[in-house]
């Protein structure tokens, strides 16, 4: 943390891993190239290690607990409450401070929650870029002397994200939607402190401000989305435009390469018995070399123990063995992003929770979306399929049915396309242009509501 080199402090918290996830996608100009986890990091105060696994017990419990009929929903409904997100329109003045904000500040202010982190970071300051709100607002309250930032990590943000005051509040906002920089203008935060990017999507995955990482692997998946070239023979011209003549040079469709599905779990774990679901439907044409299944487990044992189980169940031990079948699991959790970055740059097919994991859209990954998960999932779901880049999953025990059909259609082809030219790309290089000072030469995101 002191005077290693870097343009920025990144800040992250591990509850789930949307936040972790956003910060990892600044790593490259990060201090040090890490992220420092506010509720995780050497000399963590003891009182400042008790309120944040008490935050994210309730935050792990709650998702969980979920499932358990009625009491689950109903404590599940309670906790998405108080993080709600009200209706856009009519526009209007949401300023007024939730429950949720005043609680967050008394603990800051009668607790300290948070000052030894940002006095230690204070010794040698530098742009200080958050992925969740009660690290910035102890950096405020506590008078850090740098810049202060804040990433929002979903398509729409609630109340909480924004101070007790915020037409007093320096914290500036890098907002991944034109939703998100609307929306916190009716919270009051001032014009001037929101600057729309993008979500912070890997770098490495994009390769450059022309992003030709991103364009080469879209080309391959186009490919092997769209074996009957229905959606190529429609949009040709535009494919030809973007990525060539030869886009499709050294990936034949004949040459037998399996289609790549990947199911992510969320930082709970919730949904498993999704993607044992899937395993058990897509059987056979795993069996035949007709589907690469790829099971992201995260850093939960159990969950992995759990995929493993039911994949032998499905009769594809063999299968498990020679790599048509694999389960990703990390027990660190840097690890877990580095290699789930790697995995998305090889998938063909992503489906999960519309979680932070919307915005890999971007990348021109088509997602089939679970059922969402609170009200930030909701709105996350409604943007995907605004831009044409989801769709919502059918029954996965008929997946060997109707996700073969969309592939043959076209479909899947389509959503890849309709991401690659409507999701953002570039939050990253937005970012760091931003604290840097630069005037960006990446073209300007639409405000798109």
């Amino acid at each position: 943390m002191e005077g290693k080199e870097g343009t920025a402090y990144v800040v992250a918290v591990s509850m789930g891993y949307g936040h972790e996830r956003a910060a990892n996608g600044m790593r490259s100009f990060a201090v040090g190239r890490k992220t420092i986890l506010a509720n995780d990091y050497p000399e963590i105060p003891m009182g400042d290690k008790k309120l944040w696994a008490t935050a994210r017990r309730s935050y792990e419990w709650v998702s969980r607990f979920k499932t358990v009929p009625f009491f689950g929903e109903l404590a599940f409904a309670f906790n998405d409450w108080l993080q709600r997100i009200p209706p856009f329109y009519p526009r209007r003045d949401l300023s007024e401070p939730t429950l949720q904000v005043k609680e967050v500040y008394a603990l800051i202010r009668d607790f300290g929650w948070g000052r030894e982190l940002i006095e230690k970071l204070a010794k040698h300051p530098k742009p200080l870029i958050c992925t969740y709100m009660t690290p910035a607002f102890a950096a405020e309250e506590f008078n850090y002397p740098g810049d202060i930032y804040l990433v929002i990590c979903d398509s729409d943000v609630a109340r909480p994200w924004v101070p007790l005051e915020p037409q007093k509040s320096r914290i500036k906002y890098f907002a991944p939607t034109g939703r998100v920089a609307e929306r916190l203008k009716l919270y009051g935060v001032k014009e001037k402190n929101i600057f729309l990017t993008g979500f912070p999507l890997p770098m490495d995955a994009i390769g450059g401000k022309e992003a030709p990482q991103t364009t080469h692997d879209l080309g391959r998946r186009l490919c092997h989305l769209d074996p009957r070239a229905i959606f190529f023979s429609r949009a040709y011209i535009m494919l030809e435009a973007v990525m060539g003549k030869q886009f499709c040079e050294g990936v034949s469709k004949k040459n037998g390469r399996a289609v790549s599905l990947t199911f992510a779990v969320g930082g709970a774990g919730a949904q498993r018995e999704i993607g044992a679901a899937i395993a058990r439907s897509l059987a056979p044409r795993i069996k035949k070399g007709e589907v690469k299944l790829n099971l992201a487990a995260g850093i939960r044992p159990e969950v992995g123990s759990y995929f493993r189980r039911e994949v032998i169940a499905a009769g594809l031990g063999e299968a498990l063995k020679d790599g048509r079948v694999t389960i990703f699991e990390n027990k660190d959790r840097n690890e877990y992003f580095s290699s789930f970055n790697k995995l998305m740059m090889e998938t063909d097919i992503l489906w999960t929770k519309p979680s932070e994991l919307s915005f890999y859209a971007g990348l021109g990954i088509p997602i089939l979306m679970t059922e969402p998960v609170g009200t930030q999932e909701i709105y996350n779901r409604d943007w995907l399929l605004q831009v044409g880049a989801g769709a919502d999953a059918l029954d996965p025990r008929y997946a060997n049915e109707w996700l073969f059909d969309w592939i043959a259609g076209g479909a899947l082809a389509r959503m890849a396309w309709n991401g690659f030219v409507n999701a953002p790309t570039h939050g990253a290089y937005r970012i760091e242009e931003i604290i840097k000072g630069k005037d960006t030469s990446i073209p300007a995101l639409p405000i798109v509501v």
